[in-house]
């Protein structure tokens, strides 16, 4: 009987070590999933981020030293370019909002790797509505495809490796 208690599993990736190169992720093979059910495949994802105001102030007595501490956190929209197609799933998720209604969903950007066949990286947007649409630049002078934008509003992002 062998011991397995210390084996490594096989697809795991290794963790970088000194003087070891690892090559990083392509950023073209992604999912977008929304209530963890793949909405569409997108062509491009913007916007993914946080920042964090700094608050600054000085000690009394001490005016040549500044001092800064955390203040409230705000997140990006995240903008999601999609080809045009017949599935009008998030056109409608819009439409309720402009016909009054929100719907918050869970949604989740999945970096997959390069064969597209696992997933390696997850984003979630916690709460996450679309606040703008803008719909495919047409031209008959084009052979481009026809591409929609839909912006997400949020209220958290968390990253799961």
């Amino acid at each position: 009987m062998t011991d397995t208690s210390n084996a490594t599993d096989a697809t795991a990736t290794p963790a970088a070590q000194p003087g070891t190169v690892v090559d990083p992720y392509r950023s073209y093979t992604f999912n977008l999933l929304i209530a963890n059910i793949v909405a569409a495949h997108f062509t491009e994802v913007r916007g993914l981020g946080m920042r964090v105001d700094r608050i600054t102030y000085r000690e009394a007595g001490l005016n040549s030293a500044v001092r800064q501490v955390p203040g409230q956190v705000s997140y990006s929209p995240v903008e999601l370019w999609y080809g045009v197609t017949q599935e009008r799933t998030l056109y409608d998720w819009v439409d309720t909002i402009r016909q009054g209604t929100v719907r918050r969903e869970e949604v989740s950007i999945a970096l997959l790797d390069p064969t597209s066949a696992a997933e390696v990286m997850r984003w979630n947007l916690a709460r996450a509505w679309p606040c703008e649409w803008r719909g495919a630049p047409l031209s008959t002078s084009s052979h481009d495809l026809a591409i929609e934008t839909l912006v997400l509003a949020h209220e958290g992002i968390t990253r799961l490796p």
